[in-house]
């Protein structure tokens, strides 16, 4: 007998929770499926840990430092080095999902089609993470 796998829910590490939830819940329309605790530190309100779900995409985000541990600016070489990870939203119209996004105030660049052969546009969240939506048929 095998298992049925239900899914694959990244999680990621985010320098400013709050910044991050904003993106992904105003920007980008996930909902909160679950979250640790809010905390109080001198960086604010916030939970360190939350689960994110938009249709049957799922994101988890998790704070890089402890409670008042966080230095004022999040490190370059850090973001960078998120350009190394690219997270591939399927949409059913990747024109819809342009347009629906970029009026929430997303930046990104006009859908193109791929070498590959699939019509998608991409952008960045806050910490550098790729993020591309891609039509699915």
């Amino acid at each position: 007998m095998t298992f049925a796998a239900l899914g694959l829910t990244p999680l990621i590490s985010v320098f400013d929770m709050p910044e991050a939830l904003r993106f992904y819940r105003e920007i980008l329309g996930f909902d909160l499926v679950a979250a640790s605790p809010e905390v109080q530190a001198c960086e604010g309100t916030f939970s360190h840990w939350v689960w994110l779900r938009r249709g049957q995409a799922q994101i988890m985000l998790n704070t890089q430092f402890d409670s008042n541990e966080r230095p004022a600016e999040n490190d370059p070489a850090r973001v960078a080095a998120h350009g190394d990870t690219v997270l591939y939203i399927g949409c059913a119209d990747v024109d819809e999902a342009f347009d629906e996004l970029t009026r929430r105030g997303l930046h990104a660049d006009a859908p193109t089609m791929a070498p590959y052969g699939l019509r998608q546009f991409s952008t960045k969240d806050p910490d550098g993470y790729i993020i591309v939506f891609q039509e699915v048929r």
